[in-house]
């Protein structure tokens, strides 16, 4: 049986329908911040294993940016947000 994704706007869907991005939790840097600020957001990356949040792309369906939080080890997946409603909240 495929894991199962629980988009925000389609219900449950099969995870291969769906794009990993990268972490939530990175700090963008400010538009006018160092050419070493940039390198470092977007090429030097941790892995972590455990409780992360994601961006997430509901690529074969709405198309929408979700943020997923799940477990990198054993893929349990806690929460899917839609990304504009999970930042907004912040």
């Amino acid at each position: 049986m495929a894991s199962l994704i629980q988009c925000p706007h389609c219900g449950a869907r099969p995870k291969e329908e769906f794009s990993i991005k990268g972490s939530a939790e990175a700090e963008r840097p400010a538009p006018d911040a160092a050419e070493d600020a940039w390198f470092e957001y977007v090429y030097q990356r941790d892995n972590p294993i455990g409780r992360i949040e994601e961006y997430w792309q509901h690529t074969s369906g709405c198309r929408r940016w979700l943020v997923v939080e799940r477990d990198s080890g054993v893929h349990t997946v806690y929460r899917v947000l839609d990304a504009t409603a999970a930042r907004s909240s912040e």
